[in-house]
C-alpha cells in the first residue's frame, strides 16, 4: 500500500519548518528507496496555522511536525 503524504506549503507552514521538513522528507524517501512506497506532494494552506507546521499521511493530520516526528511516522512504512 501506497503512502500518501501532503506537506503544507502555506506560508506560515513553510516559513516555521516545512521547508526544511519537505527537504528531509525527500532525502528520506531517496536514502531508504522508498520511492514507490511513498507518494509526496505539497497542498495550499489549510487554514490551520495556528498548529503548524502540519503535513498529513493518509489524510491523518499531524501538528506541530519535526524532523523526529517525521522520522518515526515514515519508519512505520519502512517496516
Amino acid at each position: 500500500m501506497t503512502m500518501k503524504i501532503t506537506v503544507c506549503m502555506g506560508s506560515s507552514c513553510f516559513a516555521r519548518g516545512n521547508d526544511r521538513n519537505l527537504e528531509f522528507i525527500e532525502n528520506y524517501i531517496k536514502d531508504n528507496g522508498l520511492e514507490a512506497e511513498i507518494e509526496l506532494s505539497g497542498a495550499r494552506c489549510e487554514g490551520k496555522c495556528a498548529t503548524g507546521p502540519n503535513i498529513y499521511v493518509n489524510g491523518v493530520e499531524y501538528n506541530e511536525v519535526d524532523e523526529d516526528k517525521i522520522r518515526e511516522i515514515l519508519s512505520a512504512v519502512k517496516k
